[in-house]
């Protein structure tokens, strides 16, 4: 377990902004910063992030909380696993009151994954680095392909021995277990059981997670045998989904969000060429075909993909289609073809940065306007294979969800296509009427409580056998808490004293519902029997989840006020703050209110089903009591109760 000291260090060190900023393009907007959701696909920004409170809200999904809360639910992170990747990033040393269990013995799956791939990741290095056999055949592949000693080592590049169980030989030696090794994709289980390399004789290539972290790898062949695969990859895994991920993109998130455009290649030797030429900005798809998830990936850094082909036809023609998806998610597309036996990786190996780069800014083309000269290329003369190519077209634009930028293309196009533009249009339309009439069927099909709604509603979770009101008033009290807690009152005259002990001492007759709640009040009277006002950081940076999700709920807000709104509008918003005395008193009597009506309802039941007289007496004394009760606290709320 990590110590107190060391967590406190890492919340101190932790700039929330910074953070997340790693993951999603953030812009300043007022106090706050704006993004796009990572957790959901949208064009509108529904994702902000309060530097000063170090919390996170996205109102598109509900999720919200710490850095710490967002690297976990972006990341899959543990608690634990945060913490370590946000010490590793603000260089904080990690104390731990038992000894790490970095060994072979670790408890949780995906940790244990993550560590083996980090033990084969230097192991392959270190064997290419260190020994005859890497030296002469890894070390001297990647030397001729033009690789310096700077790249080799900032992509971890390896080499796994042509022996049938070498890395697994060491990997059980040093105490590795052997489900790990197998479920990671980096040893294979014979039908007798033992284990042999499943990348024997390779060079290697790691694949890294977002966060940086060896997740899978990618092994060449140098063989010239064609019965060998040129390439093998790791399996899908519980760390490992390859439609997740995007080759360099861990290197390269920093310069896309500065050079606002990514430039998307094919192979793992592409991305290191052009990244060692100075051009980082670059990831690969890693030899499969685009992804939704890759381009929800690029989107959260820029909504430029400039797309670098090799000059294959073939391969050109059979990737076009799978693009679309790009112009579906919003992003402009712009594409780049090199000459005839080049790719990026020769290209820039040979000619260098300048020539790579004037290239690149002198061929760019739309890929809208790319797609219809291939094509109509491609259809020559024939009327009807034009036809065809017209309405891929136009399927292709239907999917720009921007009308402005898709009636420039239609104009564009009509010119082009030598078709005139009214044609164009009347099929765009039809396409797009045609696709809200599917969605609206499909979301009428899809059951009520699944469809995600426009903004979340922080005080309605029904709580079962808990009244909404009751559920609401509970966070009411928790909400004054944290916001007001360690603030001073004055009490007309008597002694001043903090609010959150006073409404702890209040409330400490009074049982909370709602679980979560209940839980959140048994921590604050603890911290105050204890001498401490615990503040807002205190609960948002908590193990428990469901104690951040509520305070976040809370405490965020998806609209503030312009420092200008009484010049402009002349309206007084009325501030709780001003009379902290009515705004305290009322929320503790309001509860009280609802949890005397709930115990009336209570005895009034049990009145009509109790035959005995003296119980009945009883009862009704009971009823009585509460009943002066609550009138006591409705004449303090200026209530009328109907007797």
């Amino acid at each position: 377990m990590i110590t107190k000291p060391t967590i406190d260090r890492i919340m101190e060190a932790t700039d929330i902004v910074e953070v997340i900023g790693e993951f999603v393009q953030l812009k300043k907007r007022g106090a706050n910063y704006i993004g796009l959701s990572p957790f959901a696909n949208e064009r509108t920004p529904s994702f902000t992030v309060s530097p000063v409170k170090g919390i996170f809200k996205d109102f598109s999904t509900g999720k919200g909380g710490s850095a710490i809360t967002f690297l976990m639910e972006l990341e899959k992170f543990t608690y634990p696993e945060a913490l370590k990747w946000l010490a590793k990033k603000y260089s904080i040393e990690v104390e731990e009151t038992v000894e790490s269990s970095e060994n072979k013995e670790e408890d949780n799956r995906r940790e244990s994954l993550m560590i083996v791939s980090g033990f084969a990741a230097k192991y392959f290095h270190e064997t290419m680095l260190e020994t005859d056999e890497g030296k002469n055949i890894g070390l001297s592949y990647f030397k001729e392909r033009g690789f310096n000693n700077e790249t080799i080592k900032k992509f971890e590049l390896g080499y796994s021995p042509d022996q049938w169980e070498a890395f697994t030989g060491e990997a059980l030696k040093q105490g590795y277990q052997e489900a790990f090794l197998v479920d990671s994709g980096l040893s294979v289980k014979r039908d007798n059981g033992s284990l042999y390399d499943r990348y024997r004789g390779r060079v290697m290539f790691p694949i890294h997670s977002f966060t940086g972290r060896v997740i899978a790898f990618g092994g060449r062949t140098l063989k010239s045998d064609k019965n060998v695969p040129k390439y093998v990859n790791s399996p899908e895994s519980d760390i490992y989904h390859k439609s997740n991920v995007l080759y360099g993109l861990y290197f390269a998130k920093k310069a896309i969000r500065e050079e606002d455009n990514c430039y998307l290649v094919e192979g793992y030797a592409d991305v290191l060429s052009v990244h060692q030429a100075g051009i980082e900005n670059v990831v690969a798809s890693s030899g499969t075909s685009l992804t939704a998830e890759q381009i929800k990936l690029i989107g959260r850094f820029t909504q430029n993909i400039t797309i670098l082909y090799d000059g294959d036809a073939a391969g050109i023609k059979a990737s076009l289609r799978g693009l679309d998806m790009i112009l579906e998610a919003g992003l402009n597309v712009k594409v780049v073809l090199f000459p005839d036996g080049h790719d990026p990786d020769s290209y820039v190996q040979k000619f260098g940065t300048s020539a790579f780069k004037k290239h690149v800014d002198d061929n760019k083309k739309d890929f809208i306007l790319f797609k219809t000269s291939i094509l109509l290329k491609e259809a020559g003369n024939d009327p009807i294979r034009k036809s065809e190519v017209i309405r891929e077209i136009v399927e292709s634009i239907a999917k720009i969800p921007d009308s402005i930028k898709a009636s420039v293309f239609i104009k564009e196009c009509s010119y082009i296509l030598q078709i005139d533009e009214r044609a164009l249009l009347t099929e765009l339309n039809k396409m797009r009427q045609a696709k809200a009439k599917k969605d609206h069927q499909q979301q009428q099909q899809t059951p009520r409580q699944q469809q995600m709604p426009d903004e979340p509603h922080f005080f309605d979770e029904p709580i079962v056998e808990v009244a909404k009101d009751e559920s609401s008033q509970e966070k009411e009290i928790i909400r004054l808490l944290l916001l007001y807690g360690n603030k001073m009152i004055d009490w007309d005259g008597i002694a001043n004293t903090y609010i959150g002990p006073f409404m702890i001492a209040e409330l400490s007759d009074v049982e909370f519902e709602d679980t979560t709640c209940k839980q959140f009040m048994e921590i604050y009277r603890q911290e105050v029997e204890n001498g401490v006002l615990p503040e807002e950081q205190h609960f948002i940076h908590h193990r428990d989840k469901g104690i951040v999700d509520l305070v976040v709920n809370l405490i965020a807000t998806k609209y503030t006020l312009s420092e200008n709104w009484y010049e402009m509008h002349k309206i007084m918003v009325p501030d709780e703050q001003a009379n902290m005395k009515a705004t305290i008193l009322g929320a503790i009597f309001h509860l009280k209110k609802q949890k005397v009506g709930k115990i009336l309802e209570g005895l009034r039941k049990e009145l009509q089903t109790t035959p005995a007289e003296a119980d009945q007496e009883i009862l009704l004394n009971q009823y009585m009591h509460m009943k002066k009760v609550e009138k006591t606290i409705s004449d303090y709320l200026g209530s009328v109760i109907l007797k």
